[in-house]
């Protein structure tokens, strides 16, 4: 049967039978038990089965907790379709962006403990710690890391399907372009989130991993929660991940997210998750005791920075940003929430503190909104509210983005310069080419055409016109134009490409062939030589750099360009190239300086 066709027969069997699918009777963990299901939600399979239908979702598992009380705890439809195996309330999930708010709580139980202020500058702490921008460098603080205000937007590029270390990616950071200024406006920022992470394990003297798990998992009784996919596909009962295409689930890999992982790493079930909620539901205790201090779930819950998107619907306020949740109301009601997507999983926590409601929506499909729809639809049963379908609301708003995504393809085809070719030969821009917070991303000549690799992302350039190419990532849909650029000999010395849209283009600088910094290669350049009766002295610079040294001048570095060419680093128009006699033996050099240009002999 075709995953599509699954999708339909779900919506009729859960109707039908809606204990076919889902794990039944009482859940026990730490004395939690499921309560009778209140009379609101009696039909509630009803409702999953068909948003479940409409949205291609495999599978979904959905807690609900209500006054203390775990009042739902069940899983619909399939967490691997291809063995036609069921969610159950223990099927592993990851949960993307929700995994920031157990962040923050690591360092509110540092801050109870003393060992962290949210408002002194992190540089107290990590004293090499460095953004593009000085003055925010000195001054953000932990607060400002999770409140989205650092003035950087998201540059999730740099850290998405790569292979950079926690720390690696930290000192990476005074590398990337802010497009605001520091606490001047909201901009959703994964790395601030790793960064507080990386904080969070320096302070704990462990890793961040290794403090959430004693400090909140071990104590909230989450055992089935982990921080790695590697973890959850050696589990029993772990869910696979998909994505929509065509009217279709198809399964994707996993996303490794371990490096990041503050940000959105973690993988968890209903059954624990439940247990999360009613942590932030009590005010910060679990089984009667204090966990966290309630003045720090309040400093979560509580507006720290506000969002500047209006409010699309009336029952929706305009949203705020707390400390690692998004703080906004609902039809008059106070609503606590973070949602997260990764690939192939869509996932939501979200909580009425006044009302003591709570709600995780699970999902195994990538990007779309059904734990919204699912948990909007919660809160209007159990608060006794006109239902609102919200389900169609986020539908339409899907067929816009698709019609929107159309017309982009098309009039991207009608702003291509028709008849234009590229300005070399394809094998001349193949290469390595470096940005130094980005990393290297490889151009390589495959077959008739060109291709580019950077982290996980690997396909074609297709030409567009002149020394612009365009990229397409498949599982984003998403096309990036790579313009490529020439130095002043004509070489093709880099290309931009608009990685983060916010800021300008990303450039990415040829890097020279690895032969042109082998020592045997370099060695043969070093010597004296003379130059309108001065002596020029070219010395190896540890194994794989030279250096070019003039009475009264400073040393320069010289950077390989290609062949015997080499720039010095740091001055424009400044160039040597040496020269080869037919032994191979090198006799001088050619010295090109803005003036001119002029030749020197080998003296020794």
């Amino acid at each position: 049967m075709s995953i599509g066709g699954w999708s339909r027969w779900a919506a009729t069997v859960l109707a039908s039978d809606p204990a076919r699918n889902f794990r039944s009777g009482s859940v026990n963990a730490k004395g939690m038990r499921l309560v009778q299901t209140p009379a609101e939600l009696r039909d509630f399979p009803d409702f999953v089965g068909g948003v479940m239908a409409r949205w291609h979702v495999p599978g979904v598992a959905v807690a609900i907790a209500r006054n203390g009380e775990l009042v739902l705890c069940e899983g619909f439809g399939l967490r691997d379709v291809a063995r036609g195996l069921p969610v159950t309330s223990r099927s592993l999930f990851a949960i993307g962006s929700a995994t920031k708010a157990f962040t923050t709580m690591g360092l509110a139980l540092l801050a109870d403990e003393g060992k962290v202020d949210w408002d002194t500058p992190v540089r107290r702490y990590l004293p090499s710690f460095a953004l593009h921008d000085p003055f925010a460098s000195e001054r953000i603080t932990p607060r400002d890391l999770v409140t989205h205000r650092s003035g950087l937007p998201r540059h999730d590029a740099l850290w998405y399907g790569g292979a950079l270390s926690r720390a690696e990616l930290v000192d990476r950071l005074r590398y990337l372009e802010p497009s605001k200024d520091f606490r001047a406006v909201w901009q959703y920022q994964n790395l601030m989130y790793m960064t507080a992470g990386y904080l969070t394990g320096e302070l704990a003297g462990t890793t961040w991993e290794g403090f959430v798990q004693e400090r909140i998992f071990d104590r909230l009784g989450m055992g089935g929660s982990n921080f790695s996919v590697t973890r959850s596909q050696q589990a029993e009962d772990a869910a696979r991940p998909y994505r929509e295409k065509d009217g279709q689930a198809e399964e994707l890999p996993f996303r490794d997210l371990d490096a990041v992982g503050p940000a959105g790493s973690i993988n968890s079930n209903a059954e624990d998750m439940v247990k999360w909620l009613l942590l932030h539901l009590n005010r910060g205790r679990h089984d009667g005791e204090a966990v966290v201090s309630e003045g720090q779930i309040a400093q979560m819950q509580a507006p720290q920075m506000v969002m500047p998107d209006p409010a699309k619907y009336a029952e929706l306020s305009p949203a705020s940003y707390g400390l690692g949740w998004f703080v906004q109301t609902y039809r008059g009601h106070s609503v606590v929430h973070h949602g997260g997507n990764i690939d192939g999983f869509s996932a939501l926590v979200s909580l009425l503190p006044r009302e003591k409601i709570g709600v995780v929506v699970l999902t195994n499909l990538n990007g779309v909104p059904v734990p919204e729809v699912v948990a909007l639809q919660v809160y209007d049963r159990l608060l006794g509210l006109p239902e609102i379908s919200w389900d169609d609301r986020f539908f339409a708003e899907q067929e816009e983005r698709k019609q929107a995504g159309e017309r982009g393809t098309e009039k991207a085809e009608t702003d291509r310069v028709k008849g234009t070719h590229p300005s070399h030969d394809l094998d001349a821009y193949a290469g390595d080419y470096a940005h130094p917070g980005y990393g290297v991303a490889a151009v390589e000549r495959r077959g008739d055409g060109l291709s580019l690799r950077f982290n996980a992302f690997e396909g074609p350039l297709r030409h567009l016109h002149y020394d612009v190419f365009d990229f397409t990532i498949d599982l984003f849909e998403t096309r990036f134009t790579v313009s490529f650029a020439t130095d002043v000999r004509g070489d093709i010395a880099s290309f931009a490409t608009p990685l983060e849209p916010t800021v300008p283009d990303v450039v990415f600088l040829r890097r020279p062939g690895a032969e042109l910094t082998e020592p045997s290669f370099l060695s043969r350049f070093a010597g004296t030589f003379e130059v309108m009766g001065m002596r020029l002295t070219v010395a190896l610079k540890g194994e794989r750099t030279l250096q070019v040294s003039l009475p009264g001048q400073p040393d320069f570095e010289l950077e390989p360009v290609k062949g015997t060419g080499f720039r010095l680093k740091g001055l424009s128009g400044f160039a040597i190239e040496f020269t080869i006699d037919e032994t191979g033996a090198v006799v001088g050099a050619l010295l090109t300086q803005p003036n001119g240009v002029f030749t020197a002999r080998k003296t020794g």
